[in-house]
């Protein structure tokens, strides 16, 4: 049976956010909010809590998992980012993109993607998930909430405790969430490529 915790999604309890981050630190597995949707995630050094997730949402060896960051700096640790590429995300972060980049030394090589070695990166715009990341001090693994043959991801933290308290270990209720996912940009190939467009708005990409 999973923890609940309900965290203030404005002003997160300091104790609380303390208490989920030693539950990923002993491999845990969390459900978590963000600015697009609801997210699971892990340390990113937990092959096992990794597995779990694959398991609870049966993803092939192909998906590319998010390392969702709490800054550009942290960013820069775990993906190569030429200088064009790091204005541009100056730009669109915090905010709901994720962003497919060549995934530096430090990303094990079980969470890049087997045949293109890269990594997807993001920072969210949520107080309850940079208040995580802060605590923990490196980057979430993580995965869109999306559950196997669903389209779209889970928003109600209740809705989420009855269908998943059995398999994770924590579930953060941060209040409803949007139901859009990141929009995914891809840019190892130099100009920016939408991959798949959800919540975050791709105007700009017009003017360039």
């Amino acid at each position: 049976m999973s923890q609940y915790f309900e965290i203030h999604p404005d002003n997160p309890q300091k104790r609380l956010i303390q208490q989920a981050v030693e539950i990923i630190n002993k491999g845990g597995v969390v459900i978590y909010p963000t600015d697009s949707s609801y997210a699971i995630g892990c340390h990113l050094d937990d092959k096992k809590a990794v597995d779990k997730i694959r398991m609870i949402r049966q993803l092939n060896k192909e998906h590319n998992f998010t390392l969702v960051c709490s800054d550009l700096s942290e960013i820069a640790q775990y993906a190569v980012i030429d200088n064009i590429n790091y204005r541009l995300m100056k730009t669109l972060t915090p905010g709901p993109y994720t962003f497919i980049l060549q995934a530096s030394r430090d990303v094990p090589k079980r969470l890049q993607n087997p045949k293109r070695k890269t990594i997807g990166v993001r920072v969210p715009d949520n107080a309850v998930c940079s208040a995580l990341l802060e605590e923990l001090g490196q980057p979430l693994m993580s995965s869109t909430l999306i559950l196997p043959n669903e389209d779209l991801p889970m928003t109600d933290p209740h809705e989420i405790r009855v269908t998943l308290e059995s398999v994770v270990d924590l579930i953060i209720d941060g209040g409803y969430s949007g139901h859009e996912p990141t929009t995914v940009i891809n840019l190892v190939d130099g100009s920016p490529e939408i991959l798949r467009q959800g919540l975050g708005n791709t105007d700009w990409l017009k003017q360039h």
